[in-house]
């Protein structure tokens, strides 16, 4: 797990320091939509790793923001959903997605990446 090794300078540092990184706010995307199985979230976001996968997954876990339930079945299940306070973040990262949706042709057009297809 990752250890914080100054402390913050100011607020928006610390929440970066949960959100920050490519896959985590995708993961928080993927999650608001509710429950879903390790696969599931592997397809929704396209490009993560395996490996990534579950270690971002480790991370928003022990930073209390998302929960994982593991089933006593065979074979094993594990489904996560998001906590409380990963219900909270996702409603403050919908303020950047917004601004991302309005500013995309701009982002698109300076990165020289393709718009997404929807």
């Amino acid at each position: 797990m990752k250890q914080r090794v100054r402390p913050y300078s100011c607020e928006l540092d610390a929440a970066l320091d949960v959100v920050g990184g490519k896959w985590k706010a995708l993961i928080l995307w993927a999650l608001s939509t509710g429950t879903q199985r390790f696969g599931d979230l592997k397809r929704l976001i396209p490009g993560v790793t395996e490996k990534m996968l579950i270690q971002q997954l480790r991370e928003l876990e022990h930073d209390g923001i998302i929960h994982r339930e593991v089933y006593a079945q065979v074979p094993p299940k594990v489904e996560y959903s998001l906590t409380d306070r990963g219900v909270s973040l996702n409603a403050a990262l919908a303020t950047l997605g917004a601004w991302g949706r309005e500013n995309m042709n701009h982002i698109c057009a300076v990165t020289g990446v393709d718009a997404p297809v929807h």
